[in-house]
């Protein structure tokens, strides 16, 4: 039971065991007095009146007291000990809690919280882990030619000249891998300031679906869409960045395709106060271990493929940042199709 019920009920409990009998009280007294004992009659019931309140309302007060303490201020004193201890290097046990009131809430947004820190630390080791592994491989390849040329000294001009050619093309390679990291950081950034605008949830489907229709067809594929919005279901959004997320999407399709026959299959609907957007494929797929994976920064499903198709693992990072600062959630799962799919949704305004 939510606090704001079961306080205002403690307070006409309060108001019956205190106000009610010493109404009784007094409606009694008054009947069953006679009229000799009418004349002290004022003065015998005020002070039994008195008393009586008077210990009514110590003791509610002292249950009130107690009760307060272990339903209130002991949680919230055990919630303030865990916030002095949070440590995003050493997680420790989740708070625990059965409760459905907001303590319980509380208690389980906290726990969300902690997770989330936990998992913001992991994906800032990640990132720079694959930042230095990125980095690190054409540099490696670009030290191994320079040395060859500066102890080899016999080298003819046309082997100087192709490993020169090699050195040129692996710090072009670092240039754009350091061009694709500040792009990314440029966009976060400008998230923090995007503008929003109403949009008809039906007509940016359907605008949507009418684009890449047309631009899937000129590789040979295929795509399939329908939707069940209405006229009055409206979003809002900035549509530059939700057409991002959908280039994204589209393009990983086209980019990991392992078929000639690639069809790419896209649906709309609202469910709640979300309205939802799915692209899925009858692609390659990913593990399932992978699929909570696809969404951290720099995070390859295949490391020789992403060198053979360009994807360095900020598509889906970028997807998930421009979904959620719509106030949204993106998610990852195994379609039915054969491939992988991919779900987010938008709030609906109201």
């Amino acid at each position: 039971m939510k606090l704001k019920i079961k306080l205002p009920l403690l307070f006409l409990l309060v108001f019956v065991l205190i106000i009610f009998p010493g109404t009784l009280f007094i409606k009694t007294l008054i009947t069953t007095a006679t009229p000799k004992s009418l004349r002290i009659f004022p003065s015998l019931l005020h002070f039994e009146v008195i008393f009586y309140l008077l210990f009514l309302t110590g003791l509610v007060f002292v249950i009130l007291a107690i009760y307060l303490h272990f339903t209130i201020t002991k949680p919230l004193q055990l919630l303030n000990t865990r916030l002095n201890g949070v440590n995003i290097r050493r997680p420790i046990s989740s708070l625990s809690s059965r409760r459905k009131d907001e303590i319980g809430e509380l208690y389980n947004h906290f726990n969300d919280m902690e997770d989330r820190l936990h998992r913001a630390h992991k994906e800032q080791i990640g990132m720079i882990a694959a930042m230095a592994h990125d980095l690190k491989t054409p540099l490696t390849t670009i030290n191994g030619f320079v040395e060859l040329l500066a102890m080899q000294k016999n080298l003819s001009e046309r082997e100087k000249q192709e490993f020169y050619e090699l050195i040129l093309k692996k710090t072009k390679h670092i240039a754009e891998l350091i061009n694709a990291f500040s792009s990314f950081t440029k966009d976060e950034l400008e998230l923090e300031a995007i503008n929003m605008k109403s949009y008809e949830a039906r007509k940016l489907f359907e605008n949507i679906a009418a684009e890449y229709e047309i631009e899937l067809s000129g590789f040979n594929f295929e795509l399939d869409w329908n939707h069940t919005f209405t006229a009055n279901q409206h979003i809002l959004i900035n549509e530059h960045m939700i057409r991002r997320v959908f280039g994204n999407l589209f393009s990983n399709a086209v980019r990991y395709v392992d078929k000639r026959d690639l069809k790419v299959y896209m649906s709309g609907y609202v469910q709640g106060n979300n309205a939802y957007f799915l692209v899925e494929d009858n692609g390659l797929g990913v593990l399932d271990k992978e699929l909570p994976l696809l969404f951290l920064k720099f995070f390859t499903v295949d490391k020789s493929r992403q060198n053979k198709s360009g994807g360095m693992g900020l598509g889906l990072a970028s997807c998930k940042s421009i979904i959620e600062h719509h106030g949204g959630g993106i998610d990852a799962f195994h379609s039915s199709y054969g491939g992988l799919g991919i779900r987010f949704y938008l709030p609906l305004m109201k």
